[in-house]
């Protein structure tokens, strides 16, 4: 089964993947790390790469197209894009789509620790961030991240263990294998 994994920066997505990939022995991809990889070749931040994207559809194009590529070729594997929900959807390839949220300060306590930043310049580069990710993939797409319609599951992170994520998918899975379908919401 493919599975994907979205969710807005700090909601756990890149940690629930790995632990799912090891409970499941399914293979994963993150895309972040792509994002990311491109932004040290170049030797800029985040938000510097998102300006450019802006301006640049090839570069979120590319990374985009490798979704669909990769999740095509693989039907057993986990992809952690915040696109790959609305791009498996869009073109017809089955899986089931997980959303992670948390509460912003939750979120933003997550990435300072993480990146090693202060609260303050977590909040600054992430708010950043992801008005830069929404704005192209509204212009690009016309995808508004903020309409979860399309995800089978959605996983309020900010009180649970990464454990305690990762059941809560794999119970998803369980009801959406059981012909339960989309729609369900353990927030």
């Amino acid at each position: 089964m493919r599975i994907t994994i979205s969710g807005p920066p700090g909601s756990g997505k890149t940690t629930a993947c790995r632990l799912l990939s090891e409970a499941l022995g399914l293979e994963m991809t993150v895309f972040g790390k792509i994002f990311r990889e491109l932004a040290a070749e170049k030797g800029l931040s985040l938000g510097e790469l998102g300006a450019i994207a802006e301006k640049d559809p090839s570069i979120d194009r590319m990374i985009d197209g490798r979704i669909l590529e990769i999740a095509r070729a693989n039907p057993d594997m986990i992809l952690e894009s915040r696109l790959s929900a609305y791009m498996l959807s869009r073109n017809g390839i089955p899986a089931f789509k997980v959303y992670l949220d948390a509460a912003p300060d939750v979120r933003f306590a997550r990435i300072g620790v993480r990146d090693g930043e202060t609260l303050d310049e977590a909040i600054a580069n992430t708010v950043e961030r992801a008005a830069s990710e929404a704005k192209r993939y509204m212009m690009y797409y016309g995808i508004d991240v903020t309409d979860l319609s399309v995800y089978d599951l959605i996983v309020d992170t900010g009180d649970k263990t990464p454990e305690e994520v990762v059941q809560a998918i794999l119970d998803g899975m369980g009801a959406y294998d059981a012909g339960e379908g989309s729609g369900c919401d353990p927030r």
